[in-house]
């Protein structure tokens, strides 16, 4: 059966390694089913089309109810880079590609790649700071524009 779904919009707003694959995957599955999609980077997860900080992303261990570890813990020193370890370690096992060819992955199948315009200002980030593949700077008005279509969704992340 055919998807009613025809355009899938992902806003990533942190750039924690959980956060930026959950979105990644989502937006490389709706390419794979022919559906449109696109990311709006904004906030911290402009750091995940940073090209210095792209690849060196984090796991959030404090607030994070998912880790099942008291926050106090998860602010320990060490704690972070060690959970960041292993679920790279298990990422691997997966054959999941780095945040780098993931990002090239998207764009050349078609995925969009947007900046928010507010949040690159903010940060006084200027356009050679961001990976080629990206597409654009945006306003989050543009962004909207691009889900003004019959069964287009967006998912905040």
């Amino acid at each position: 059966m055919a998807t009613k779904v025809k355009k899938m919009l992902f806003i990533l707003s942190k750039a924690t390694i959980e956060n930026v694959y959950a979105a990644f995957v989502m937006a490389n599955g709706a390419r794979m089913e022919g559906i449109d999609a696109d990311i709006f980077f904004t906030f911290f997860g402009l750091e995940a089309i940073q090209k210095k900080k792209l690849n060196n992303l984090h796991v959030a261990t404090v607030g994070n109810p998912a880790m099942h570890i008291p926050t106090m813990i998860g602010g320990l020193p060490g704690m972070e880079a060690l959970a960041t370890k292993m679920m790279k370690k298990e990422m691997d096992k997966l054959d999941m590609p780095p945040v780098d060819e993931f990002l090239e992955i998207l764009s050349d199948s078609g995925c969009g790649l947007w900046a928010c315009k507010l949040a690159v200002d903010m940060f006084h980030l200027e356009e050679k700071d961001l990976i080629d593949d990206l597409d654009g700077v945006l306003t989050i008005g543009d962004f909207y524009n691009k889900a003004d279509t019959e069964n287009a969704q967006i998912v905040f992340i």
